[in-house]
């Protein structure tokens, strides 16, 4: 069934990699979660040679050692913040390809009945061709800006700012006349990213939210395999345990994981569940290859 020319890791992991293939073949439904480590197995590492080439000024001026904890490193002026922040937008969201790991799963479940809910901010399900009717971005997006009040639930489209702040950007600040402000109340712009209550929820999330809820409540009891891709345990309780739960709730269902390093299964559901610590994506690609 699969090719000889897979490596010998996956030799190794065959019967694991036999039982997704046919969990896959076999589902109703495929309710796919993607966290920080599918973009990581892309490529879109946000330490290491990545963040070295990209961001040593700042890491050489403000200790800052990795993308993420400098994005709550506590910037004296918006003129600093905004040259960390356009850099690591630009970066991340719009000067980047498509990872092939999002491409595989595309071709993998195109033709299926599958939803995607997911806590990257990247854009990358989208860039890679999957129907925005079918994913539901819980912790916001590096396209879209918000009122740093709010003054009101409403995000803002921003490459034209991001792609201003990149031009004219000097010595880790940007000029002042660039910084976005709320044109409904003048209050400064800030990302729209779940980093604490004032998170803006505008319409296009809450009806991402709606379809995600009519594809749980269209394929309760049914035969679902819940494939969760890179979830650590930063924020569990949007994927990872209700994944779990689901599972445990319906006799039919099949839960897997892949996570290099990190696949955990619980007891409860251990009989019908699958954990892969292999990369995601030569996991994905390994699927692909051997047409399910």
């Amino acid at each position: 069934m699969y090719s000889k020319t897979r490596t010998e890791g996956y030799m190794k992991n065959f019967s694991e990699l036999d039982k997704l293939s046919t969990a896959l073949r076999e589902a109703e439904a495929i309710l796919i979660g993607i966290g920080a480590g599918m973009s990581t197995s892309a490529g879109f590492s946000y330490s290491g040679k990545r963040f070295d080439d990209n961001f040593r000024d700042f890491s050489t001026k403000y200790g800052i050692t990795d993308m993420y904890s400098g994005g709550f490193y506590p910037f004296e002026t918006l003129e600093e913040y905004w040259a960390w922040w356009s850099r690591m937008i630009w970066l991340n969201r719009y000067d980047c390809p498509v990872g092939k790991p999002y491409k595989d799963l595309l071709s993998l479940v195109r033709d299926k009945d599958y939803f995607i809910i997911t806590t990257n901010v990247d854009h990358q399900t989208q860039k890679a061709g999957f129907d925005k009717k079918r994913l539901f971005y819980t912790q916001g997006d590096y396209g879209l800006f918000q009122c740093s009040k709010p003054c009101c639930q409403k995000t803002y489209d921003n490459e034209e700012f991001i792609r201003d702040m990149i031009r004219e950007q000097k010595d880790m600040r940007i000029p002042s006349a660039l910084i976005p402000h709320c044109p409904v109340c003048g209050k400064p712009m800030t990302t729209n990213l779940r980093v604490d209550e004032r998170f803006v929820q505008d319409d296009g999330w809450y009806r991402a939210r709606r379809m995600y809820e009519e594809f749980l409540d269209e394929h309760k009891g049914r035969k679902i395999l819940f494939l969760e891709l890179g979830v650590g345990m930063n924020t569990p309780g949007i994927i990872k345990y209700p994944f779990w739960r689901m599972t445990a709730e319906n006799r039919k269902a099949i839960y897997c994981t892949i996570n290099k390093g990190e696949a955990y299964i619980p007891s409860e559901i251990r009989g019908r569940a699958i954990a892969m610590e292999e990369d995601i994506g030569e996991t994905i690609e390994a699927l692909t290859d051997n047409a399910i």
